[in-house]
């Protein structure tokens, strides 16, 4: 019997060895914040003020995990017993022909329903617990979520979304791995500790006591130790499988480019230059683990030999029984399992601290842009636009805009224009309140942006984008997107508007198709389309255009400016364009020039200007008449090429 529960114990080891460093090769280890800090903050998502039901849970939980304790502890009692029944049969004598026999085996039956119900509570414990873990991962990523998204444009441009997206998994695990290893691992194993050295104590004696507490101090401090030790090794394990992610996610969103260039090697061999840094620090993280397991079985291997000897050696001096070596024996097979799950239970806390700290420095991470104390949403009757000396830097050494300011009077159409890096789009952006100004003021009907709140402002403007993506989702959602409560009838309709309903009527699927990744499976037209339906259906009462048609070929430009037009009229309309063929029309134009006003008019007005706008035009048309020529050229010789082969087939008829 005792050498079969010894037997046990490489087992335990093996299981340690095959699933502990789950978290090793997914946790991130980048700011490590006091461990009561972080327990802290987790605690209100454990015990939530104002869920009582799941606060009942926990109570319940407990109660279930003290039982089942308790019965895991005087559960060898039964083992006991069964062996001193086996050995001396005297002690069964009158009970019947089969007494001797059937004792032992009824006190072995005991043992291994002791064992059952020990295991029965521990489930029912998790059970009653999992709804309490699962709450503290949904609320918290929920929130991480959010915060995510109340977080500057500045901040989403400065982190890589493959790192932020794992950082977020992680903690999402991190949650759930800390909670649950916590309460229903690391308390119920100090409990077992102290009932386990009660029953030692009372059925033994003190000397087995001390063996047994300095077994348990010195394997606790070897396996804390090493553990502290081995996180350095998977900080740089971690640190090489976010950057991997991070190229392996950045790649797969630029497959084109990719291919464009046929640099599928490069790429190939950029991941793998971060997952070799990888295997090398999991190869040490692997060494690392198989010496730290075979410390802690040398360690108790000690403490169970020196236990072990003392009770044998007590055995032949007659001062116990069989039963009693072989019930020490089993109470240190016991006392193993919690103590070989130390080291795993360790690493998972602390690696789960981690993570989780790392999450709270994203929540703990300030908003640029906030609402005012008391900020009221926006009242916008006619929707004028007014820039009053307008002063932005992204960088204080390389200003942007130096004093800009101009009018969108309401129902009218402006257009900006200007050469690269004259800070166009940064106007849109700071009409959006993306960021704030750094001098002067954006005005609408009179409110100053920074004085109402940023969903309010959002609402009320319309946006299509020079560079439109979509969701991975079907063309129906993305138009909706627009409005997500419109009805079927208004999302055809803002399709048609769009001048895209015939398109998706020709697909099989209609408004149930799939566009693909960031909208792939589309063309830039197509793209187009979407983005200006899902701007009907919003139907705000201000509409920007950034660029929607620059990248677009001029058959398909013309297509999309004729639904542009359509789209704002009525609107106060500000254009950021970059071909000026598409504004000949605007109310007016105002050219900029390295973050000044350098001229404005109407089209005609800044011609006879012949200023920055007219070289403009003069270039782009220049551009425009030679691919013309161009056009028919190719054209005209494709003709004079086929004309002889065609004359010969005629002659040969």
């Amino acid at each position: 019997m005792a050498q079969s529960s010894t037997q046990t114990s490489p087992n335990a080891s093996d299981s340690e060895q095959k699933q502990p460093d789950k978290s090793e090769a997914e946790g991130t280890v980048r700011a490590e914040a006091p461990v009561w800090q972080t327990l802290r903050t987790l605690w209100p998502y454990i015990w939530p003020s104002d869920r009582e039901d799941l606060k009942r849970r926990v109570g319940y939980a407990m109660v279930a995990l003290l039982l089942g304790k308790m019965a895991n502890v005087f559960t060898p009692y039964f083992f006991k017993w069964a062996t001193d029944a086996l050995a001396d049969p005297n002690a069964v004598d009158g009970i019947g022909p089969i007494g001797w026999l059937s004792v032992p085996i009824i006190l072995v039956i005991a043992y291994g329903l002791g064992r059952v119900v020990n295991i029965g509570f521990e489930q029912l414990r998790d059970g009653i617990f999992a709804r309490v873990g699962q709450y503290a991962v949904r609320r918290l990523s929920d929130e991480t979520f959010r915060h995510m998204h109340s977080l500057s444009l500045r901040f989403h441009l400065q982190r890589r979304t493959g790192g932020l997206s794992r950082v977020i998994e992680r903690g999402t695990k991190g949650i759930e791995s800390v909670v649950r290893h916590t309460i229903l691992s690391a308390f119920p194993t100090l409990l077992q500790f102290v009932l386990m050295a009660g029953v030692i104590a009372y059925q033994f004696d003190w000397i087995y006591v001390v063996v047994v507490v300095a077994l348990v101090v010195f394997y606790v401090w070897f396996s804390a130790t090493v553990s502290s030790w081995r996180i350095d090794i998977r900080r740089a394990m971690n640190e090489s499988d976010n950057e991997a992610h991070s190229k392996a996610i950045d790649s797969l969103l630029n497959f084109e480019t990719v291919k464009y260039f046929g640099n599928e090697e490069l790429e190939a061999k950029r991941f793998d230059v971060s997952m070799a840094s990888y295997e090398k620090s999991a190869i040490r993280t692997w060494i690392s683990l198989a010496w730290l397991n075979f410390g802690q079985i040398t360690i108790f291997s000690i403490g169970m030999a020196l236990c072990m000897g003392l009770s044998a050696q007590a055995v032949i001096n007659g001062e116990q029984t069989l039963g009693d070596f072989v019930m020490i024996n089993a109470l240190l097979m016991q006392l193993f399992v919690p103590l070989n799950f130390f080291g795993f239970l360790h690493r998972e806390i602390k690696q789960g601290l981690v993570d989780l700290e790392a999450m709270f420095s994203l929540l703990r991470e300030e908003p640029e842009i906030v609402d005012k104390d008391g900020a009221g949403p926006i009242a916008i009757k006619g929707g004028d636009i007014r820039f009053r000396d307008v002063k932005f830097h992204y960088d204080e050494e390389r200003p942007i805009l130096r004093g800009v300011s101009f009018d969108v009077p309401a129902g009218k159409t402006v257009a900006l224009v200007g050469p690269s890096g004259a800070g166009k789009s940064t106007i849109s952006r700071l009409l959006y309140r993306f960021y704030d100004v750094k001098g002067g003021a954006i005005e609408i009907d009179g409110q100053d942006v920074r004085d109402v709140s940023q969903h309010s402002l959002r609402q009320g403007i319309g946006m299509v984008p020079q560079d439109t993506v979509l969701f991975n989702d079907s063309l129906g959602y993305n138009i909706a997107y627009g409005r997500p409560d419109a009805g079927n009838g208004e999302i055809e309709e803002a399709a048609q508007l769009a001048q895209v309903s015939d398109f998706i009527k020709s697909l099989p699927d209609g408004f149930d198709t799939e566009v693909g990744e960031r909208g792939l499976k589309l063309s830039g037209g197509e793209k187009q389309r979407v983005a200006i339906a899902r701007t009907i259906l919003k139907a705000p009462p201000i509409l920007v255009l950034d660029e929607a048609t620059s990248a677009l070929d001029s058959h398909t430009e013309q297509e999309i400016q004729s639904a542009l037009d359509q789209v704002s009229k009525n609107r106060t309309t500000l254009v950021i364009a970059h071909r000026l063929s598409t504004v000949i029309n605007a109310d007016e134009i105002i050219v900029l020039e390295k973050g000044l006003i350098k001229e404005r008019g109407t089209h005609g007005e800044l011609l006879e200007q012949k200023g920055l706008y007219a070289s403009m035009w003069d270039r782009q048309r220049e551009a425009s008449e030679a691919q013309e020529r161009l056009r028919q050229a190719l054209e005209k010789d494709e003709q004079g090429y086929l004309s002889p082969g065609t004359k010969q087939s005629e002659s040969a008829e």
